[in-house]
């Protein structure tokens, strides 16, 4: 067990307990539509499972994993195929063409399989970014059929060290921030919604979270990456930040959705 993993075992114990009663729940994380490569390693990074510096998702899959989780990665686009089995399906920051220069767009047939795996009782979520580090057009076009839109602006920035530019400690009551005062969300896009969803999270006036419900499934939208490596912990980030808290009620709350 690694350093972060026992920052964080013990007070999911319990949890883990109860969870082994239930079948083991899928957590796939894209690697489609986000699909850069590391300009120094060749290797693919950013927002993925197996990367462990800041730029990587690997802290936050080991607390999918102290939930009782399983985490998989889909490497090609959203199909009736690469979809099945999952419980949870995370989409992150679409390339752009400086990130990519061949992106992999999200396009009608893949926006229809996700809309059904949703109908069906999938857990969607998608972590855009702000302006220019997300491709919107096509992430929008997804995002319509459950009533959000990713405003493509930069809310949240931060000048050097001063972390509290980017904190956020007006919380709501919700599941995800249970016990939390303060979070850290740098440089993010607004949403905004229609239809049945719900703002979850807003900042002067502006979204950075929403949620819907769709059909039997369920999908959570937040306007930046949030939860990776840099932010999650408190290698970077003063003490008071509860980033990590936040996560485990992530985790806790997607998972609690998958089981309805």
């Amino acid at each position: 067990m690694n350093s972060f993993q026992q920052k964080i075992v013990t007070p999911l114990i319990m949890c883990i307990l109860v969870l082994n009663g239930f079948a083991q729940k899928i957590v796939g994380l894209d690697n489609w539509y986000n699909h850069e490569t590391n300009p120094k390693t060749g290797k693919i990074f950013h927002y993925t499972w197996e990367d462990t510096q800041n730029s990587g998702f690997s802290q936050l899959g080991d607390v999918f994993k102290l939930h009782g989780a399983a985490l998989k990665t889909i490497t090609g686009r959203a199909e009736t195929k690469s979809l099945s089995g999952l419980d949870i399906y995370i989409i992150v920051d679409p390339d752009t063409i400086s990130e990519n220069p061949n992106p992999n767009y999200i396009l009608n047939e893949d926006i229809l399989a996700i809309c059904e795996w949703v109908k069906r009782g999938g857990i969607l979520l998608i972590l855009a970014n702000d302006r220019p580090n997300c491709e919107f057009t096509h992430l929008n076009q997804l995002g319509k059929e459950f009533g959000l839109h990713f405003n493509p602006v930069t809310l949240n920035p931060v000048i050097d060290n001063k972390w509290d530019m980017a904190a956020e400690t007006n919380l709501p009551k919700h599941p995800l921030f249970k016990g939390v005062n303060k979070i850290y969300m740098k440089e993010v896009c607004s949403i905004s919604i229609t239809r049945n969803a719900k703002k979850v999270l807003v900042d002067d006036k502006q979204t950075y979270i929403a949620e819907t419900t769709y059909s039997k499934g369920f999908v959570l939208a937040v306007g930046d990456p949030w939860l990776y490596n840099e932010y999650i912990d408190h290698a970077m980030l003063p003490g008071d930040f509860e980033n990590l808290k936040a996560a485990n009620n992530l985790a806790e709350y997607l998972l609690s959705k998958s089981r309805q």
